[in-house]
């Protein structure tokens, strides 16, 4: 029989075999499961590696980052990703593989390259993108047509945010005093939580879209790793099927995630969606002002158009009543002088006489002896009684 050995000896034959087996620093992908900062400045994490097809755990070791090179590492990591290391990133470590006979196997960390953090981020990114346009969602909200006057609006943020705050008050301190109603529908707007958070937002807004004009999602700035939410493939899934429109305003200028990339609107900050959403009216008014004024114009028109019209009519009326006038006046100045001319005093003043008996003209029978006549002339007038008619 084989000699015994102790336990100590046997962990010792493991540490001897297995630091001599990998005496030098190795670059280990794996994914963070587990962080922990203690008092003295050390940083303790879990490493996982999963298995694709069904996210089985296939491999899982501790490590640690002692506090001479976590003073380093973290602020470095920080700066250049936006985030603090924390549980669910895939990350490149450098290590050292070191065996303790009490504590087992550690891999003691001396470096972290934040940039594959960043291209992982990027790669899951891309693909969230790529599934999108393979399911044909990626205009599908961009399709809704958006209020022409938007004023109802279901707001989703978090409530404590200064994003929030900065949006309110720029909508409702607006300088036109143009009035929205808002409905705060509160959610976490960062971290491993936020998408179903926010999903579960709109899906209380569903329930009652009709009394919504659009569906507003705001968050302020903040570091790269805490806006990584809005690549979700599921969130954005949800932004691109839902029936109203979503204008998304996430993060600085410079960001711009997959959730901007399916909403019907994306702006760039939460101040910028509350200036997007008062321009939307005062290029209406300014609209309304112009068809107005082109109203204005074209009324003006019409009008100088039908005095130019009635003025001429009456012109034209003034002239045919002046000829009809002249017309009359000539005629009665035909029939004054025909009148005038028939007369009876004018021809009595030219030598003629008119003859009457009982007071009626007479004619030449009616003159006989004993007769009594009255012969009027153009001086006068003389009665008189026949004494002998000559024929």
């Amino acid at each position: 029989m084989d000699k015994n050995i102790t336990l100590g000896e046997l962990m010792g034959r493991i540490k001897k075999e297995v630091e001599s087996e990998l005496p030098h620093m190795e670059w280990v992908v794996g994914e963070i499961s587990q962080v922990q900062e203690n008092a003295s400045g050390h940083c303790y994490i879990e490493l996982v590696e999963y298995r694709q097809s069904d996210k089985v755990v296939v491999a899982k070791a501790r490590a640690v980052i002692w506090d001479s090179e976590y003073r380093m590492i973290k602020p470095f990591f920080h700066s250049l990703t936006g985030s603090r290391i924390k549980a669910g990133m895939n990350v490149l470590v450098k290590v050292k593989v070191t065996y303790s006979v009490i504590y087992g196997l550690t891999l003691v960390v001396y470096d972290i390259d934040p940039s594959f953090t960043i291209g992982e981020m990027e790669l899951k990114r891309q693909q969230t993108i790529a599934k999108l346009q393979q399911d044909g969602c990626m205009d599908m909200n961009s399709q809704l047509q958006l209020a022409v006057l938007p004023c109802r609006l279901a707001v989703i943020s978090s409530a404590t945010a200064a994003g929030y705050r900065d949006f309110m008050n720029h909508l409702k301190g607006n300088e036109f005093g143009i009035g929205f109603k808002t409905m705060l529908f509160d959610a976490v707007m960062q971290g491993d939580e936020a998408p179903c958070s926010i999903i579960a937002a709109m899906e209380r807004i569903a329930e009652s879209e009709e009394e919504y004009d659009a569906v507003v999602i705001i968050r302020g700035g903040g570091a790269v790793m805490d806006l990584v939410c809005f690549d979700d493939y599921e969130l954005a899934l949800n932004i691109a099927q839902f029936p109203l429109p979503v204008i998304v305003g996430v993060g600085h200028d410079h960001d711009y995630h997959v959730a901007d990339m399916v909403a019907h609107t994306s702006v760039k900050t939460p101040t910028a969606v509350a200036d997007f959403l008062v321009e939307n009216f005062v290029q209406e008014n300014q609209k309304l002002t112009r068809l107005y004024q082109r109203s204005l114009l074209t009324l003006h028109r019409k009008v100088s158009t039908e005095i130019e019209k009635v003025t001429k009519k009456q012109a034209r009326i003034r002239l045919a009543v002046t000829e009809q006038i002249l017309k009359r006046k000539l005629a009665l100045e035909v029939i004054e002088k025909r009148i005038e001319n028939a007369d009876p005093a004018k021809k009595l003043g030219k030598g003629y006489a008119i003859v009457a008996v009982g007071g009626e003209m007479a004619t030449a029978k009616d003159i006989k002896e004993g007769v009594e006549v009255r012969l009027v002339m153009g001086d006068g007038s003389v009665d008189f009684v026949v004494g002998k008619v000559l024929n």
